[in-house]
């Protein structure tokens, strides 16, 4: 039973960097081991009794704070309006040359929102054309800054169907996939999934069961017609010549630390089959977090076993 015990306040350690509670459906998802609702259940029962967890409403949290509940609720309820905007936005962005398809991420993915929250979106793009894919994209983005709306086409995770495996494995990337949102893309979408099965090794009891079918537009003509005069010699090049005009532009920018406008360090990685953010940066300090949390509930609750 202790272990139940220590695993629930793993999964209440790593929501509690975000501030969010959660319910008890949720924690069963995200626990690091397979278990029954029934074992959870009596076990969340007791941390609440003892007062090592509290309970507001549906959601359990470290933290005697109901605002925290009213929070989620907000951006629960805030989620819902953007997805409607994601949803529409996520079939608008499917239809530019080579991309194959579209996922939402981030917060919203996770069906919360606040009033400072960028809709986020993780992108896969044919072979070899990453990066034509990717600059027709932020070429538009610059549209949108005109209109005020650029914080709802945040464009910042891109593979390609030669690298569809997530390179780094751990309990933050395998999180972020699970809880992605497939919009567009049938079979991209179902290989995609397929090549991240590495997932269940840290959640078990979440299991990616994609849908049979996703937005395709099958009636892409212009689309279509453009991929046909860049899938040549040209097309390679160009691509090549993107990759290495982002490459020095972003090398420029890590060198001087830049940050953006939450104070996160930024910086991203960019090679043929994937362009995404720095791991070192947002990444690891999620990570790093997380294990000091877990050390202070180590010696806060004496709650875990010592290795």
């Amino acid at each position: 039973m202790n272990n139940f015990r220590n695993d629930i306040l793993k999964v209440l350690a790593y929501f509690d960097m975000f501030h969010y509670p959660i319910s008890e459906k949720e924690i069963i998802l995200f626990l690091p081991n397979k278990s029954s609702r029934f074992s959870i259940s009596d076990q969340l029962h007791q941390l609440t009794l003892d007062r090592i967890i509290f309970r507001f409403g549906d959601f359990y949290t470290l933290h005697n704070d109901l605002q925290l509940m009213h929070k989620r609720l907000a951006g629960n309820k805030r989620a819902a309006a953007d997805l409607l905007t994601a949803y529409r936005i996520s079939k608008f962005l499917y239809r530019f040359p080579f991309i194959r398809a579209v996922s939402i991420s981030g917060s919203l993915s996770k069906n919360f929102s606040d009033p400072k929250s960028d809709i986020d979106y993780f992108i896969i793009t044919s072979p070899g054309r990453l990066w034509i894919a990717r600059t027709f994209l932020h070429l538009f983005k610059k549209l949108t800054f005109l209109s005020g709306v650029q914080h709802h086409y945040c464009m910042n995770y891109f593979i390609d169907e030669e690298a569809l495996v997530i390179e780094e494995k751990n309990i933050f990337t395998a999180i972020e996939t699970v809880t992605l949102l497939p919009i567009c893309g049938n079979d991209t979408q179902e290989n995609f999934f397929s090549a991240n099965r590495w997932t269940d090794h840290f959640l078990p009891n979440c299991r990616i069961v994609p849908k049979e079918k996703y937005y395709t537009g099958e009636k892409l003509r212009i689309k279509k017609v453009i991929e046909s005069i860049l899938n040549n010699r040209l097309g390679a090049w160009m691509d090549d010549q993107f990759m290495k005009i982002t490459s020095r532009r972003w090398e420029r920018k890590d060198r001087k630390c830049m940050v953006n406008m939450k104070g996160n360090r930024m910086g991203i990685i960019c090679r043929k089959h994937c362009c995404k953010p720095n791991p070192a940066y947002f990444q690891n300090e999620i990570l790093m977090q997380y294990e000091r949390k877990i050390e202070s509930l180590k010696y806060e609750f004496f709650a875990f076993n010592k290795p």
